[in-house]
Formats: C-alpha cells, structure tokens, sequence
C-alpha cells in the first residue's frame, strides 16, 4: 500500500515537471476587411512572437520565437517563467497584435493572433536624402568650442 501511494506521488511529479511553463499558439492573416487570407496566397510562416515579461528581472524579461510553416507559435522549453507577459506578434504589412496573458507554474499558456493587413494606401515611406547639399557643412555656421575643465 506504502509503495504504490510512493509510486503514484513519483509518476505526479514526473507530470508536474513534463509540464513547464509555456507560451503557444496560432497566427492568422486577414485582409484589410478582416476576411481570412487562404495560406496558398500568403502564410504566416516567420511571423514573429515577442514574449515580454512584465514582473521579471531583466535577463528573464522577453523571449521570441517565430511561426512555422502551419502557423503556430511555441516558446521554446525553460524559457518562460512564471509571470504576466506581453505576447505580440508582428509581421510586415500586418497591423502587430499585442495580448496580455499570465502564465502559472505548470503547463501551458494559449494565445492566437488575428493580424490584420495594412491598407497599400496607409503605409509610409521614408526617403532619404536627394543630393549631398544637405551633409555639407558650411565653417562659417559651426562654432566649436574647446572643453572647460
């Protein structure tokens, strides 16, 4: 009796340990008019996930991943601790998606992102400059003054 309740305590520790923390999901593109995007016109493959630790010290503080060939999203094992965090997921031309989740001790967080695509006429550029007049610097314009000590 004594060694089959030691058993069972063993095989749910063993459990409880398989069962770290985690962050996954799944990423889905949409149109600008929220219709879903069909994977053969374009997939969410390499979409990033940052995962940002709000209650934690710096070194544990993000962790990124990025979205595999089927859409979804998995921290990778010990990289997540206990904690609230900031799960964004971006991807250019995509509206980035940000979610707010808590992560307890044992298992698993899920967290699916519906990314909305950019309207072509909403997008900015930004150009660089045209000639080189504007690098010049004229000396009579520029005082430089030694250092005070």
């Amino acid at each position: 009796m004594k060694q089959a309740r030691l058993a069972v305590i063993v095989m749910v520790l063993a459990l409880l340990g398989a069962c770290s923390p985690g962050i996954h999901g799944k990423v889905l593109l949409f149109d600008p008019n929220m219709q879903p995007i069909p994977p053969a016109i374009e997939t969410s493959e390499g979409t990033v996930v940052n995962m940002i630790n709000t209650t934690s010290t710096i070194e544990q503080a993000s962790h990124a991943v990025t979205v595999n060939v089927k859409g979804e999203f998995e921290s990778e094992k010990d990289k997540i601790i206990p904690g609230k965090y900031k799960v964004e997921a971006s991807r250019i031309g995509f509206e980035t998606n940000t979610q707010d989740v808590e992560v307890g001790r044992f298992g698993g967080t899920g967290v699916d992102f519906k990314l909305k695509k950019i309207k072509e006429g909403k997008r900015r550029s930004i150009e660089g400059s045209k000639s080189d007049e504007d690098k010049i610097i004229n000396p009579g314009e520029v005082n430089i003054q030694p250092p005070t000590m």
